[in-house]
C-alpha cells in the first residue's frame, strides 16, 4: 500500500522559477471528500488515475496507475466534476527534498503552493527563501476542495 506523506505551503514571490522548469496538469475529480478521493490526471501525453484516502492531515494512503491518455481525457471532459484544476506544477531539489510547486490557472489563477513529500510525519527538512506560511491543514488548500470552491471565489 502506497502511502503519502506532505506538508504545503503558501508561496510568497516566483523566484522559484528561476530555478526550475515545469509541467501543464489538468485534473478532475470523480469522488471527492475528507476522508477520500478518486483523481483523474493529465501530464504531457500521459493519463493517471490516483486513489487516496485520508488517515490524517498529513498522511493518506495513495494508489496511482497509468491509464490511456485518451480514456483519461475523455473521463476528464464527461465525467469529472466541474471546473476542472489546472496548474503548471515546477519541481525543486533543495537540500535533500524535492519540492512541488503548482501555480494554478483557470477557476484559481492566482494561487500558487509548495508541498514536500516526506518520508515520515516528523521528518525535518529546510525550507527555501520563497517559502511562506504552512497550510497542511487548511482544506481550502486541498486540491479537491479548489474544485469546490475556487480561489476566485475567495474573500481575500
Amino acid at each position: 500500500m502506497g502511502k503519502e506523506i506532505e506538508r504545503k505551503f503558501l508561496v510568497k514571490d516566483s523566484s522559484y522559477k528561476n530555478l526550475c522548469s515545469g509541467k501543464l496538469f489538468k485534473q478532475g475529480y470523480l469522488l471527492s471528500n475528507l476522508d477520500k478521493t478518486v483523481r483523474v490526471r493529465l501530464i504531457d501525453n500521459k493519463g493517471f488515475i490516483t486513489i487516496k484516502s485520508k488517515i490524517n492531515d498529513l498522511v493518506r494512503d495513495e494508489f496511482e496507475y497509468e491509464i490511456p491518455f485518451t480514456d483519461a481525457e475523455e473521463i476528464l471532459q464527461k465525467i469529472c466534476e466541474k471546473p476542472i484544476i489546472e496548474k503548471t506544477r515546477y519541481t525543486y531539489n533543495y537540500k535533500g527534498h524535492t519540492w512541488e510547486i503548482d501555480e494554478f490557472h483557470g477557476e484559481n489563477e492566482g494561487l500558487v503552493v509548495a508541498e514536500i513529500e516526506l518520508e515520515d510525519e516528523n521528518e525535518s527538512f529546510e525550507m527555501p527563501e520563497w517559502i511562506g506560511e504552512e497550510v497542511s491543514s487548511d482544506i481550502r488548500y486541498i486540491n479537491f476542495y479548489l474544485v469546490k470552491n475556487p480561489y476566485k471565489n475567495w474573500n481575500k
